[in-house]
């Protein structure tokens, strides 16, 4: 809520949300794929929040975990003194998720955090080796997002989001393009050229900051927030892995939005059968019923750590907390034991197929990307084109209100700078993991509603 009345008659505000001049409707209670506020609404949120709440509101499960994991008084733990049982069982739950491909889990209390720590841990990996090691630059893409700590937007591609921290940021971080066929593959260019050309593009960018100045190359395998739910391409994760490791460098996947299941498979990577060096994780990790996330390492890495100092220079208040633990583990059991990826497939290719089948011709209906129960719509003024609305139009935030308001009572995630950073406006699905077909076809049915009548209230 964004005020919290003294009396029936004041309206004081004392949160201090993203838009000060804006009132939000209050919540009073959940279940479910709904939210209920104050004035008696149910809303069926389509986006997990920011597709986080991969098994929706309320699931008992989840609330008796943690009931039972309070019971023994030992909600937070000190990790510098202390092991947790729970958090030693989501550790495990993790790695075996992976198949034993990553080695060990660092957990934290969210992904900007784990980016963080990702930072940290890539450069450290080479200082243990060499306290003078030369590398100190990183390799990201623009249109991307990382986070908000300084460090993570820093290696971030979010220009609006940059912007007035500029002063602040690192200076060793260098941007390369990001992976985005629709508006960067060439008429008649394959898949397999155009992912050449984007690794020689990297390769490049190696060679001109000098390949032992490097420390790793980060990359979003499904573009969240930035460009609305835009996949790799097929052959791109690899290719672009083999030249960081050609250069002795890092291969570092953020898969804070786009993981845990979002895709269809538990890590956005296993579909492409490549590994990553370090990989961080969150959202659905912890599913919104705690904060948490986790940065997962590979054997590799944690080989050299522990020749070294055998330890991780950093540390955070609340980490590895045993009731985040809890939360998350039994979110993770309910994903594997009710086979959910499977539906997650199966729901998110039906939803596919149906948003495209109804929006694909629409005027105002640029591109329908994505995969899993993560789909992503982009908005243009021009179809052949391909050109965006103005900003100030904003496009995207007239969508989220109309599907916000009484008369759908829908959510969907806005997002804005999908062509350049600044231009572009775009909508991200990405309802719970155990949504039904008819949850589909309700979803459906409003997002092209809505997107009918917020064009045809423009052209008239």
């Amino acid at each position: 809520m964004a005020f919290s009345p003294i009396t029936e008659e004041s309206h004081v505000e004392y949160g201090f949300h993203r838009n000060l001049r804006k009132e939000y409707p209050e919540i009073v209670s959940a279940k479910g794929n709904y939210l209920y506020t104050s004035e008696n609404r149910q809303i069926f949120d389509a986006c997990g929040g920011a597709a986080v709440s991969c098994l929706g509101y309320g699931h008992e499960r989840v609330i008796q975990a943690m009931y039972k994991q309070s019971l023994t008084g030992v909600t937070y733990l000190a990790s510098s003194f202390w092991a947790s049982p729970v958090v030693k069982d989501l550790c495990k739950e993790l790695i075996q998720g992976t198949n034993g491909e990553m080695a060990r889990v660092y957990l934290t209390g969210s992904g900007s955090e784990a980016m963080e720590a990702a930072i940290k841990l890539s450069r450290q990996f080479f200082y243990e080796k060499n306290k003078d090691t030369p590398r100190v630059n990183f390799i990201a893409r623009e249109n991307s997002y990382h986070g908000n700590t300084i460090g993570a937007l820093s290696v971030s591609g979010f220009i609006t989001r940059r912007q007035p921290y500029i002063p602040f940021l690192m200076d060793n971080v260098h941007h390369i393009s990001s992976c985005y066929p629709y508006r960067q593959q060439e008429e008649g260019e394959s898949d397999a050229a155009f992912v050449t050309r984007k690794a020689t593009e990297l390769d490049n960018k190696f060679r001109e900051l000098g390949p032992e100045t490097v420390i790793g190359f980060i990359a979003e395998p499904v573009v969240g927030a930035a460009l609305g739910c835009v996949p790799y391409v097929p052959g791109y994760l690899k290719a672009m892995r083999d030249v960081c490791h050609k250069y002795g460098a890092l291969f570092i996947l953020d898969e804070v939005m786009c993981g845990s299941g979002r895709t269809g498979t538990l890590h956005a990577w296993q579909a492409e059968g490549i590994v990553p060096d370090i990989q961080t994780m969150a959202k659905g990790l912890g599913g919104g019923y705690q904060p948490i996330a986790a940065m997962l390492l590979s054997q590799k890495v944690v080989k050299t750590i522990m020749e070294g100092s055998g330890q991780f220079i950093h540390g955070l208040t609340y980490q590895a907390m045993p009731i985040q633990a809890a939360a998350a583990l039994e979110v993770q059991r309910i994903i594997r034991e009710e086979n959910l990826l499977e539906k997650v497939t199966r729901r998110g290719t039906a939803l596919g197929a149906l948003l495209k089948k109804f929006l694909a011709e629409h005027p105002n209906v640029g591109d329908i990307r994505g995969g899993g129960l993560f789909w992503g719509i982009e908005f243009v003024k021009d179809k052949r084109t391909k050109q965006p609305f103005p900003p100030e139009v904003g496009i995207s935030q007239k969508i989220l209100e109309l599907a916000i308001s009484p008369q759908f009572n829908m959510t969907f995630y806005p997002g804005t700078g999908s062509v350049d950073g600044i231009q572009g406006d775009h909508i991200i699905l990405a309802p719970p993991f155990n949504i039904t077909n008819e949850d589909v076809d309700n979803i459906v049915t409003v997002v092209v509603a809505v997107i009918q009548l917020v064009f045809s209230e423009m052209a008239g």
